[in-house]
């Protein structure tokens, strides 16, 4: 059920949902939340910010970049990687933020994008919107325990993000028995993040050169698309400019290592990431924890106007 903020000396007319109560004062309805805002927050140890559902044509960094959520006792943690998901802080991330909850606001000061205060709505039994007056922009996010809450799912559903979470890939593995081909050649990928589309590097280096010293010799866009009936085996992409595209079968061994498989020459290559970003505290550049400006969550979709008229009082 959808809970409004009571707005103080307003009495409402029209009959509101069963919730609300009967105000004998004035004998008509007044809009009154079941639980407070303090309860709906602790009511799940994990709120999955659905970045797709997304309302409004502003940006809030913090939630841009975040896959959950989770208010303890006045502390925000977040789970900003994928990297670690569901073991980095016992599940619940790491810390990002302070927070005060009252009267249905969420008021919350970020350790790197600093103040921003939201008004909070229960739309269903585990979903709430956070909606920031500052920009007409709404997040909707949904309510788990950490026990029923599919890690695995969310990273595959954002494994693009995954590639974009070290310096550099490198080659470390290369089968015997696949046709000799450009690829080869190739002994170093990075995935950008941030800007319109998202782009790779290659490098040629030869293995075991540090990665503040590669020197990039192509760059291009890359796609990570689904395989039909697998989750975990994705196609992967590589767009050359003025160069054919590389196809590759992407599988992820572990948090720090993938396998590309080559379909047209048939060969198997492993790549290890090469210094790990951590996304949360301190604004500085690639390589290390980055600014809010980096690795923002892009919506599947365009961005619409919020029907919701900004009615803080």
């Amino acid at each position: 059920m959808k809970t409004l903020k009571l707005l103080l000396g307003f009495a409402l007319t029209a009959t509101l949902f069963t919730s609300c109560y009967t105000d004998v004062v004035v004998d008509n309805y007044v809009d009154e939340p079941t639980i407070s805002v303090n309860q709906l927050l602790n009511s799940y140890e994990l709120w999955y910010v659905d970045i797709n559902k997304t309302v409004g044509y502003g940006t809030t960094p913090f939630l841009q970049k975040a896959f959950t959520l989770s208010f303890r006792n006045g502390t925000l943690y977040a789970n900003n990687n994928l990297v670690g998901i569901g073991s980095t802080g016992n599940g619940f991330g790491i810390a990002v933020a302070d927070y005060d909850a009252y009267n249905m606001i969420l008021d919350v000061q970020h350790d790197v994008d600093g103040f921003e205060t939201f008004d909070v709505y229960q739309i269903d039994n585990n979903t709430i919107e956070l909606y920031n007056p500052n920009n007409d922009t709404s997040y909707f996010l949904d309510g788990y325990q950490r026990n029923n809450f599919d890690y695995d799912f969310v990273f595959y559903d954002n494994i693009h993000y995954f590639l974009q979470e070290y310096d550099a890939w490198e080659k470390t593995y290369t089968s015997q028995y696949g046709a000799i081909n450009e690829f080869d050649n190739e002994n170093y990928l990075q995935f950008l993040a941030g800007g319109n589309d998202d782009e790779f590097r290659s490098s040629q280096d030869a293995p075991g050169t540090s990665v503040n010293n590669l020197f990039w010799d192509y760059t291009g866009v890359y796609g990570v698309g689904n395989i039909s009936g697998n989750v975990s085996l994705k196609t992967l992409t590589l767009d050359y400019d003025f160069f054919n595209n590389e196809h590759f079968e992407l599988s992820v061994i572990n948090d720090g290592k993938i396998e590309l498989y080559h379909p047209a020459s048939q060969t198997v290559y492993e790549f290890v990431g090469r210094g790990f970003i951590q996304y949360l505290k301190t604004a500085n550049t690639k390589g290390k924890a980055t600014t809010s400006t980096e690795k923002l969550r892009k919506e599947r979709k365009d961005k619409v106007q919020n029907p919701r008229e900004n009615t803080r009082v």
